[in-house]
């Protein structure tokens, strides 16, 4: 076996959706799998699906892990949805999860799985993030979604907009943290950031809004007495256009639209969904299982291409950092 620098598990995730396809798209290219040893993780079952109806084979240098969940005499119905293919695909994320808290990977990339498929097998799921970080017993994950213009990560995800507007100064400075963190494994050694004011103009002086002089200002200032390059509280409409021109590598925003509407218009295909405020690196195709094009060849590996890079660049730069002085 060839030896790499890093070693990456991926999840097949859902057995009915595009994961297998998009997976073994990707492998196909052969200056990507150079970037790590791969460890894909599934059911005989499902790769054989993806295999036959993308016409391609996982290639000899990928180790493949097979559960051994699903029947390997019955086939997988594509687009189905099945509390089976659920717990399966849970199973696939758990294993991977677990080899990175093993040191038996250094990060794990994750195909999309079907949230209703999962909740049907008996499981209370509600993403990923979540249950990676629940495995993980950690308390305090972000999500960042990075692109090759713009990086964004979120003080709130999957709470309701009145409840993200109860701003809290520690978790924006823990948030600016982690995307400083995450920054530089992803190669920015000194990473600029801007951070999202959370009214109108930024509350232009207190006229919409208090919030952002009384929270946020108070969360950069302590950043940058850490040694944080980061600035704001930037008015909302514009620091994303900025940002996209070149004014910062990362821009932090209050609630889950504010950054995925700029970041999904920007660049929808190639957007990585990577997980913060864990123990392990994981990032993720940032699009769902497809069941209405599963098993027809026609699903792009864009996305899932990028997440595959960005885990090897991650886990490649923080074994550099670590090894500093």
């Amino acid at each position: 076996m060839t030896e790499h620098p890093v070693r990456v598990a991926i999840t097949l995730g859902d057995p009915a959706g595009v994961g297998g396809e998009v997976t073994l798209k990707a492998l196909s290219d052969r200056e990507l799998r150079s970037r790590a040893h791969w460890i894909v993780i599934g059911d005989g079952a499902a790769l054989r699906a993806a295999q036959e109806s993308t016409g391609l084979l996982l290639p000899e240098e990928v180790e493949f892990r097979n559960l051994g969940l699903l029947p390997a005499d019955v086939p997988v119905e594509f687009g189905k949805l099945s509390a089976a293919y659920g717990a399966a695909a849970a199973a696939y994320v758990r294993t991977a999860t677990v080899m990175c808290l093993n040191s038996e990977a250094d990060a794990m990339v994750t195909a999309p799985l079907n949230k209703e498929a999962v909740s049907l097998s008996g499981m209370h799921f509600t993403g990923h993030t979540e249950y990676i970080a629940e495995l993980c017993n950690a308390t305090n994950s972000r999500m960042l979604l990075a692109g090759e213009k713009l990086s964004v990560v979120h003080v709130t995800t999957h709470v309701s907009l009145t409840q993200a507007c109860k701003l809290d100064r520690d978790r924006i400075i823990e948030t600016i943290q982690l995307g400083h963190d995450a920054m530089r494994r992803m190669g920015h050694d000194r990473p600029r950031i801007a951070v999202c004011g959370l009214n109108p103009h930024a509350g232009e002086h207190g006229l919409f809004g208090s919030e952002d002089e009384e929270i946020i200002r108070p969360a950069v200032e302590a950043c940058r007495a850490r040694g944080i390059d980061c600035e704001g509280p930037f008015a909302p409409d514009t620091i994303f256009y900025r940002a996209v021109r070149g004014s910062h590598h990362l821009v932090v925003a209050m609630y889950h639209d504010q950054g995925h509407i700029p970041m999904k218009l920007l660049d929808f295909e190639s957007t990585v969904n990577i997980s913060l405020g864990i123990p392990v690196i994981r990032t993720s195709v940032d699009h769902g299982t497809a069941f209405d094009i599963a098993g027809k060849n026609l699903a792009g590996d864009a996305n899932m291409r990028a997440a595959m890079k960005a885990a090897a660049t991650m886990a490649a730069n923080r074994a550099r950092q670590e090894a500093m002085p």
